[in-house]
């Protein structure tokens, strides 16, 4: 805005100093009365006056914050929002937005703990909480935080294993806001979340998890069926004792099966027996 200002200015010496000659103006101004005079300059001093003043006026957004430099010097605290004054040629202001910035990680190409080739990208959310920080003490504070998460990306997803990135990303994120969080407060930004997008990994993994996920499922179909055997097995021996100890239990089963394949439409003829022939023939049996 100063360096327009200065250009301006040397515009209108320019134009009314080097184009004409400078006799015709002395010849010009010798000719007119003095209160034509006065005029010109009141008018001339009223629009410097206007130029001044619309340069040393400011506005700032409520997102917004200005951070005030007076001869090298940094204000005591950052200005805004609303209106404010600065000093032409003397003040320099550079505004720094305090919204939350959404910066996309790149993909980042990550060995894991157990020497696993994977990409990996992330979203960081930040947002400046100290103006005066920002523009101090880093050059670019989007370029550092950009730079910091990469690098912090790269390491933390070095240091966990396959299974736990690709099964405990909440975990994963935590750890990433936490250590670029520390990085970067001594830059006045705060770091509200880091999200893991994407996890890619070759064909040829992805072929070997999907075969470890199939036998995965097959071992567990197989310890459930064993399971059922077992359960069945059991529950068998607890219904054979229980109607050894009790015989009419027996005839009474023996009775519900008959009535059961009664119902069902079939060619089979069924003659039930009393269970008292069956035994008088078994007694026979074990006579000499």
């Amino acid at each position: 805005m100063v360096q327009n200002l200065i250009l301006f200015l040397i515009f209108i010496i320019f134009v009314f100093v080097g184009i004409f000659d400078l006799d015709f103006i002395f010849d010009i101004l010798s000719r007119v009365e003095w209160g034509f005079k006065m005029d010109g300059l009141l008018v001339v001093m009223v629009v410097l006056g206007v130029i001044f003043l619309a340069s040393s006026v400011k506005v700032v957004n409520e997102y917004e914050r200005a951070v005030v430099f007076r001869l090298g010097r940094v204000l005591g605290r950052a200005k805004g929002p609303g209106v404010f004054i600065l000093i032409p040629f003397i003040d320099k202001m550079i505004k720094v937005s305090l919204r939350v910035v959404t910066m996309d990680v790149p993909t980042q190409d990550v060995i894991t703990k157990d020497n696993i080739s994977v990409q990996v990208d992330a979203v960081v959310y930040f947002k400046v909480v100290d103006p005066i920080k920002a523009v101090i003490n880093v050059e670019n504070y989007l370029y550092a935080t950009s730079q910091i998460s990469q690098t912090t990306l790269r390491s933390v997803c070095g240091q966990a294993e396959l299974d736990e990135l690709l099964s405990q990303r909440d975990k994963i994120n935590i750890k990433l806001q936490e250590i670029i969080d520390q990085e970067t407060d001594a830059w006045g930004v705060k770091v509200v979340a880091v999200e893991l997008k994407r996890i890619d990994i070759t064909e040829e993994l992805k072929r070997a998890i999907a075969k470890q996920a199939e036998a995965e499922r097959e071992r567990r179909a197989k310890i459930i069926q064993a399971e059922a055997e077992y359960q069945a097995a059991q529950k068998l021996t607890e219904a054979a004792e229980l109607l050894a100890k009790h015989p009419l239990a027996m005839q009474l089963r023996y009775l519900e099966t008959l009535a059961t394949v009664s119902q069902q439409p079939s060619n089979t003829v069924i003659l039930p027996l009393p269970t008292e022939i069956l035994e008088m023939l078994r007694k026979k049996e074990d006579k000499p």
